[in-house]
């Protein structure tokens, strides 16, 4: 079945019209995206098994309205286990041998799941880690979203560590710009990246200012 699945990505590249269409359904949180993560958030709801939706979809949900062609899943190393036993096979199927992510069969939209104690950005220890969804996250309209100031502290730890990663930290001044999040947000914030944060926020001001100019 993997083998003759085409990726979602795949066909957007592919057909320029389907782009377009998934892209202005997107926003009206019709897309194919978006459907592929109710139904495994339903699934892992049925199953009992924690979780919270990170990544694009939980910028998406805190405000940042931008187009994404994956689903992240924040779970245990138990949780992910219980996944791959019951629904590999079943409406979902690995996208290589042996890999933790799963793509929707249906509509071939990946699924990219992120291990609670696995480090964000180079992957290698730090003060920061992925951490229990069932701790860091916040239930709304039957989904489970990982909360504003996880997201922002792996979104933080991504960029500074990973050189590949510099979007991280656009987003979150997209975050800090869209929500008007004070400078004393950074509180809430980890040590680790509070003066990142800090830096971000007066970055935001400051071309705040150069526009309004």
């Amino acid at each position: 079945m993997a083998s003759m699945m085409i990726a979602y990505e795949e066909l957007l590249n592919r057909e320029l019209q389907r782009a377009l269409r998934e892209g202005s359904m997107h926003f009206e949180e019709k897309s194919a995206v978006h459907l592929a993560l109710h139904k495994i958030t339903q699934q892992l709801g049925e199953l009992d098994i924690p979780y919270a939706v990170a990544g694009g979809m939980a910028l998406f949900f805190h405000g940042v309205r931008r187009f994404t062609e994956d689903v992240d899943i924040l779970v245990t190393p138990e949780g992910l286990q219980r996944i791959h036993q019951e629904l590999q096979g079943r409406g979902y199927v690995p996208v290589f041998p042996g890999s933790k992510s799963l793509r929707d069969a249906e509509s071939g939209v990946r699924i990219e799941f992120l291990v609670a104690g696995d480090y964000p950005g180079d992957g290698k220890p730090k003060p920061i880690s992925f951490p229990d969804p069932s701790r860091s996250s916040i239930e709304k309209d039957n989904v489970r979203w990982l909360l504003l100031p996880n997201l922002i502290e792996l979104k933080i730890a991504s960029g500074m560590t990973d050189p590949g990663r510099l979007k991280d930290l656009a987003d979150v001044q997209e975050l800090i710009r869209l929500l008007h999040l004070p400078a004393d947000f950074s509180r809430q914030l980890q040590p680790f990246v509070r003066g990142r944060y800090e830096e971000l926020w007066a970055s935001v001001q400051s071309s705040s200012r150069d526009t309004a100019d």
